[in-house]
């Protein structure tokens, strides 16, 4: 008992270390992290009709949630749901001997490069599939089919996450054993709704290889991005990582934890079944070769499946597939710190993260701060949803950097904000790289804008004053001026109508699907609950 108040209790510090400024009232808007007061639950958030389904199912989670719940209040719970159950999932997954152990690896998977350059970044659907990724181990070692299934669920919220659970599930279960396939192709039905979404999108499966070079890992210091990749590092973005990584003291740290988790390996290995270890191993090595390959020698071949298999674009942010390298560094360390047999040495082994990291605490040293839509955007909302029709928000771009959020960049909010389908850019600048987008839609639109000639096909058009530039008059051609705000100008052209969707029922079936496996899997587990509860009683 002692020993899971620590493990919560720690769990409950971390929360308010790294998360104490969403306390305030409003909404953080980070990069891809943007959340509104009522997501609208919209058939192009389901399965996007002209877009690949990179935000499925996880739009539709969030959508049908905030129809009873506000969405500053999802976002803040959901945030502090994945630092409280990484941490916990962590420590509960080594097998210690210390409960000091425990807490080295509740801490360690917490404080590390890859979750601060996530969160900063936004990608809070992968931090769930981090979150899940002890619990899913634990439970594919223990053989409990339906925990490993509802911890793939919650893994699996977005397209890569759930290629990660699957992979996992592949790697650590398949076997003859009956019970080993069904796990496997559960796992594979939760899969299930952004596959079959990408089936009905009018948006090419394949990708723009000059992503790979974009996205490709980035050296944060002097060991270069194989370096930082090894301590968990390494994201593209140079904005979203913590100023900390620059340290020239980041590489002799990482080289000493890599020295723990190889000194621990033998620890995990006696402790776990037979051949379990092992398999956790290699799955963690195969997440790092992975990560790697964008970068040289293994770019050319990376562009090449960019470029013509259809969803090998998953593979080109490689950085992100880093979860399982860092389960496996974070356990082992643990472990390699506890065989030293030293108490000393398994509270430097804590402490160790957070002063080698410590601009992750308070949001980020004050980056992940909330702040309140202006009126605007409630205004524009309900004229929308009184006559829902497309809708083409200018300037003509996928992020904004408004002045009342800091001028933090953070993607358009206006898809999820609006109750009808929002257009913006999806061409992506990284630096001097520009990566083409995929949705032929958006693609008609730019041509539009760039030829001069008014804007068709759309039954609104969204001006954002405060996101770096104005729309071009001959867009506005024939428009009506409907409502002009301080920050927003919304422009209506009355005899525009929406075609119907017709590719609704397969992806519908897709998230069907996936549900049942759920639902399922939850009435197995609590059934399996009552059961033992009842057989302890005298």
């Amino acid at each position: 008992m002692r020993e899971r108040l620590l493990l919560h209790g720690t769990a409950a510090l971390l929360v308010v270390a790294v998360l104490a400024p969403l306390a305030t009232p409003g909404y953080v808007l980070a990069y891809d992290m943007v959340f509104v007061p009522r997501q609208p639950l919209r058939w192009d958030l389901i399965a996007p009709a002209d877009a690949l389904p990179r935000a499925v199912p996880l739009d539709t989670l969030v959508a049908l949630v905030t129809q009873v719940v506000p969405g500053w209040l999802v976002q803040k719970v959901v945030l502090a749901a994945i630092v409280y159950a990484a941490a916990v999932g962590a420590g509960r997954l080594v097998p210690a001997e210390r409960t000091l152990t425990r807490l080295v690896a509740a801490i360690g998977y917490v404080w590390t490069p890859y979750l601060a350059e996530r969160l900063l970044i936004g990608h809070w659907g992968l931090l769930l599939c981090y979150a899940a990724l002890p619990w899913l181990v634990a439970a594919a070692k223990d053989r409990d089919l339906p925990r490993l299934v509802l911890a793939a669920a919650v893994a699996s919220v977005t397209p890569t996450g759930g290629v990660i659970a699957f992979a996992t599930v592949c790697v650590l279960v398949l076997s003859r054993r009956r019970a080993d396939l069904l796990a496997v192709a559960a796992t594979a039905a939760l899969n299930a709704p952004w596959l079959l979404a990408a089936l009905a999108t009018s948006a090419g499966g394949r990708s723009d290889p000059a992503g790979v070079a974009a996205f490709a890992a980035r050296g944060e210091n002097w060991s270069g991005p194989l370096g930082a990749l090894a301590g968990t590092g390494g994201i593209w973005n140079a904005q979203t990582a913590p100023d900390s990584r620059g340290s020239p003291l980041v590489p002799l740290v990482t080289v000493l934890l890599l020295a723990l988790a190889v000194a621990g390996v033998s620890v995990l290995r006696r402790r776990w079944p037979p051949g379990f270890a092992t398999r956790l191993g290699l799955l963690g090595l195969a997440s790092l070769v992975l990560a790697a390959a964008g970068t040289w020698p293994g770019a050319p071949v990376l562009e090449w499946l960019v470029g013509h298999v259809p969803g090998a674009g998953l593979l080109r942010d490689g950085q992100k597939l880093l979860i399982p390298y860092t389960l496996v560094l974070v356990v082992c360390a643990a472990l390699g710190a506890e065989r030293l047999n030293r108490n000393a040495v398994l509270v430097a082994a804590a402490l160790l993260p957070i002063a080698l990291m410590p601009d992750l605490a308070l949001g980020g040293a004050g980056r992940l701060r909330p702040v309140e839509y202006p009126r605007d955007w409630d205004v524009v909302a309900a004229r929308i949803e009184a006559a829902p029709g497309p809708v083409v928000s200018l300037p003509f771009g996928a992020f904004r950097a408004y002045a009342w959020n800091r001028r933090h960049v953070a993607i358009d909010p206006a898809p999820r904000y609006l109750d009808a389908p929002v257009l913006v850019d999806d061409t992506l600048r990284v630096g001097d790289l520009v990566v083409a987008g995929e949705n032929p839609r958006a693609a008609e639109i730019r041509r539009q804008l760039v030829a001069g000639q008014p804007l068709t096909g759309v039954r609104w058009v969204l001006v954002q004053h405060d996101a770096g530039g104005e729309a071009p008059a001959a867009a506005l051609a024939g428009l009506q001026l409907v409502h002009s705000g301080p920050t927003l100008s919304l422009y209506e052209n009355p005899g525009t109508v929406s075609a119907a969707r017709t590719d609704w029922p397969l992806p519908l079936a897709g998230h069907l699907l996936a549900l049942a496996v759920v639902l399922v899997a939850g009435w197995l587990r609590l059934g399996r609950g009552a059961l033992l509860k009842s057989r302890s009683r005298p």
